[in-house]
């Protein structure tokens, strides 16, 4: 046997190979731009470029020649030996003595030589079975591919008739197939054009149209994976800008994708999460925007996107639409709310209590009995806004408060005398070192008892006091807020509707009341009795239906209005009547003394700005 030529050592083997078809990929990127054709490029570089087959729009594999291979009687059995030996070593294609290319120029030297055509036989037999692996990989590694078509040429060139070969290069040409519309799905994508809406020029389009020639391609599935992700985060955009419609049509045509997987289900939650923070976010904003000048406005602004965006009956937009109302007409309160205040000077003032706004008919019309002409003409108020109310009237303690913290004098104290009611005669007389301090019947009174002999500039000059105390505005009812107050929603001639009062309705003139000596009414409420004679103790009776004591008995009440001898001409809004000046204000509610005409509802009287008496006191009320 003729010695074997030594194994070279080529530098375009395998990886030199991979390498020079890099390289002459790059030349050809270098030397020709994509609308030249080889007649137009400069110089000789595309004379000398070698054949060159397309793998995709990105890539070309050069048509594979078999290196020339010198064969001679003296060398041929020494080549055998290094063919075979290279196939047993896996070396098929890559240098010139590798086993393919020396196969090939021993079958031109020996064409019937057995030996030879079995070998070269088993030499593609197994670049058949290495493009295999490539393609079983390409899912796991893309470069993969392009190894699959170096062997695709190398086999062109070795048997392009043999059935096997055309078999492998059909399915490679699948999967060809599959990548090239997974290339244009990709290019799609990156211009936008997703496809949602069933589009042939779309991404999802060709991502399909890849897994319809080649089921499971890892290529088109995650450029699925990608479209859907396009979709869904069109939704998050939308629902960025509270834009909740959208997003739920963007996830309607993301669901459409790959509807096989929960992907959507998942950002849905993720994007209703999303929905209902901004959600509350809206409330809470609105609800801080409420306790500051002008603030309702804004909040209204918030409730307004809050309904765009929230689902339908959504706690949250329920509550802020509440808290808007109510900040509306109650400012920071609520209906009902019962509260005291801080005084500058240490202690708290007296208990308020919130009512509510509304509408009612003030006065009484020529067919109710014991009415005057100065309860008419009947006519509708509203207040739009709620107000705060003192719980009962103004109490000898509250009001020693003031005199002590101010030194102020009571216009009964500076003249030195009061109207009291007098026993032994059972009328109202004038006695002197009667004031604030003094009972009904001139003698000391108690903390707890309503403050009587006090004027209307006393009662105003308390509610100045209160103001400035808290700095909120406290000031006396006007005459329609009084009346609104004590009807507490009843149209009827007195506060609990009509006929005789209920049993502990209030301190009223009752048949059955007695005085210390004896003596009984001689015109009042049949059949009634509330155990007083004279004011009692304030809150002793049952409150009306907003919660207030004592409005329509126990002592009578100062409140701003100037005295009209009837409602023409009245403010519409409820507002007190009041006139630069004037020296006749207006007292409402009955009285422990009051006959059951001057309890109504309705009833009102004008009284002098300096009259003090033992029927007479007075509340505060405070703006909300």
């Amino acid at each position: 046997m003729p010695p074997q030529p030594p194994r070279r050592s080529h530098p375009t083997g395998r990886a030199g190979l991979s390498a020079a078809l890099a390289l002459a990929v790059l030349l050809a990127a270098c030397s020709r731009p994509p609308d030249e054709t080889p007649d137009t490029a400069q110089g000789d570089v595309s004379e000398a470029r070698a054949p060159v087959v397309t793998i995709g729009e990105d890539q070309e594999v050069p048509v594979w020649r078999a290196p020339d291979v010198e064969v001679d009687a003296e060398n041929i059995a020494g080549l055998k030996q290094q063919a075979a030996e290279a196939l047993e070593a896996g070396e098929l294609f890559g240098s010139d003595d590798d086993a393919i290319p020396l196969y090939m120029a021993l079958q031109q030297q020996a064409p019937t030589d057995a030996e030879v055509s079995a070998g070269l036989d088993h030499a593609l037999e197994a670049l058949l079975a290495r493009g295999e692996l490539a393609l079983a990989d390409v899912d796991a590694d893309p470069a993969q591919l392009r190894s699959a078509h170096e062997i695709a040429a190398v086999a062109r060139t070795v048997a392009p008739a043999d059935p096997r070969v055309a078999a492998w290069l059909g399915r490679l040409d699948l999967v060809d197939q599959a990548q090239q519309a997974s290339l244009r799905g990709e290019r799609a994508l990156n211009d936008g054009q997703i496809g949602e809406d069933g589009k042939k020029d779309g991404a999802i389009a060709y991502f399909r149209e890849a897994l319809a020639i080649r089921p499971h391609d890892a290529r088109a599935t995650q450029g699925l994976a990608a479209a859907e992700s396009g979709l869904i985060r069109r939704a998050e955009i939308a629902a960025g800008k509270d834009d909740y419609t959208e997003a739920d049509m963007w996830l309607e045509k993301a669901a459409s994708v790959r509807p096989q997987l929960d992907t959507v289900a998942q950002a849905r939650t993720r994007i209703a999460r999303m929905r209902g923070a901004r959600v509350s976010s809206l409330r809470d904003e609105g609800i801080v925007a409420l306790a500051h000048e002008g603030g309702i406005d804004t909040a209204r602004e918030h409730l307004a996107t809050l309904l765009r965006i929230a689902p339908a009956a959504d706690p949250a937009a329920i509550e802020l639409r509440e808290r808007i109302e109510l900040a509306s007409h109650y400012g920071l309160f609520r209906p009902g709310q019962a509260f005291t205040e801080a005084l500058r000077q240490g202690g708290r003032g007296p208990e308020l209590v919130v009512i509510p706004h509304g509408a009612f008919r003030m006065g009484a019309d020529a067919r109710e009995a014991g009415s005057s002409d100065a309860e008419r003409p009947t006519r509708n108020v509203r207040f739009d806004r709620g107000l705060a109310v003192a719980r009962h009237e103004v109490t000898v303690g509250e009001f020693r408060r003031f005199v002590t913290a101010t030194a102020y004098r009571t216009r009964a104290d500076r003249r030195g005398y009061s109207t009291v009611y007098d026993e032994r005669s059972g009328n109202l007389v004038r006695r002197n070192g009667v004031d604030w301090r003094s009972d009904y019947a001139g003698a000391p009174a108690g903390d707890h008892l309503p403050v009587v002999h006090v004027s209307a500039k006393d009662a105003q000059a308390y509610a100045q006091w209160l103001s400035d105390q808290t700095g909120q505005h406290y000031r006396l009812p006007s005459e329609a807020e009084f009346e609104y107050m004590l009807r507490a929603g009843s149209p009827g001639p007195f506060p609990w509707g009509a006929g005789g009062p209920p049993e502990d309705a209030g301190n009223f003139t009752g048949a059955l009341d007695e005085s210390p000596s004896g003596r009984h009414w001689r015109n009042a409420f049949a059949d009634y009795g509330d155990g007083a004679w004279g004011p009692a103790r304030v809150g002793s009776y049952a409150a009306n239906a907003y919660g207030l004591h004592d409005l329509s008995g126990n002592v009578s009440e100062w409140v701003a209005d100037c005295w009209h001898s009837n409602y023409r001409r009245a403010p519409s809004d409820g507002k007190a009547w009041i006139n630069p000046g004037c020296q006749e204000r207006v007292v409402r509610g009955g009285s422990w003394a009051s006959s059951p005409q001057q309890t109504r509802s309705a009833w009102r009287l004008g009284s002098d700005v300096d009259t003090t008496n033992a029927r007479v006191g007075f509340r505060v009320v405070r703006e909300i």
